[in-house]
């Protein structure tokens, strides 16, 4: 909660791949050979940082803690940033590099176009690369909190050339979920947060429900169960980020689409 001054950092424009309104800003520095990658959340030029996705990175960060799933750690940072010209006091996240010693990167909709066979789905090309697991495992995970831009390249393929080496890249990226798209309380206060909305999905179909029957079935896909006590854990240092409101509903939507995920997928 103390404020940093990190006005030195230089932003570039991403546009949301999803199509959803909205400018994300990234960045990045480097200290003592280390990279650090910064994002803030939503950005308006004439409202300036309208967003709260960067404070949903930091609750799916500890659900997927909770859940024992590998995924990029997030630290969420107050502090002023300048962009345009322009000082804003603001939250957003900053990670590390997942990328290991001589590992180069490509996002899973290049490595399937290249490496898949005639006709074979993006779900079936996985289970053959042996990313069965990770898949699965991604597809609970997005339901739960209806990740809606789990697109092609936020899914992304490790290559160590020298070592012959392929893996799949920690999960990351879930700014786009829960009630990013509720901008103020009145609007939270009247999210449906069991509501099967559109997403784009690189994997299955647009729709999270729907690509659980890709895992019916499977069991243990989590290490641990989520309980009601794992509320407390989840918002624990939070408050004042956002209103109440979210607070409440986030939860509702976590816990209650868990329930649906553990009673469809009979996991244990």
């Amino acid at each position: 909660m103390t404020k940093k001054d990190l006005t030195y950092l230089q932003w570039s424009h991403v546009r949301s791949s999803s199509g959803t309104a909205g400018t994300f800003l990234k960045s990045q520095s480097t200290l003592n050979g280390k990279k650090k990658y910064y994002k803030l959340s939503d950005y308006d030029p004439v409202k300036g940082i309208v967003g709260h996705e960067c404070i949903n990175e930091i609750i799916v960060d500890r659900l997927l803690t909770m859940l024992g799933v590998e995924h990029l750690s997030y630290e969420l940072i107050y502090a002023d940033v300048e962009i345009e010209g322009k000082t804003y006091s603001t939250y957003l996240c900053a990670s590390g590099d997942f990328k290991k010693r001589g590992e180069s990167k490509t996002a899973l909709d290049n490595y399937y176009e290249v490496n898949a066979f005639k006709g074979e789905s993006r779900y079936d090309f996985c289970v053959r690369q042996g990313f069965k697991d990770y898949i699965d495992t991604m597809i609970a995970v997005d339901y739960i909190i209806l990740n809606r831009d789990r697109h092609g390249a936020n899914i992304e393929v490790l290559r160590n050339s020298a070592a012959h080496t392929v893996r799949i890249a920690p999960m990351f990226d879930h700014g786009l979920s829960l009630m990013y798209s509720c901008f103020s309380v009145e609007e939270a206060e009247k999210f449906d947060v069991m509501e099967d909305r559109r997403c784009n999905n690189f994997i299955g179909e647009s729709s999270c429900l729907a690509n659980l029957e890709l895992i019916k079935g499977r069991n243990y896909l989590f290490n641990a169960k989520l309980v009601p006590a794992d509320k407390d854990i989840l918002f624990d240092g939070l408050e004042g980020a956002l209103p109440e409101i979210y607070f409440k509903k986030i939860w509702d939507m976590i816990y209650g689409r868990y329930k649906v995920y553990e009673s469809l997928c009979n996991n244990r």
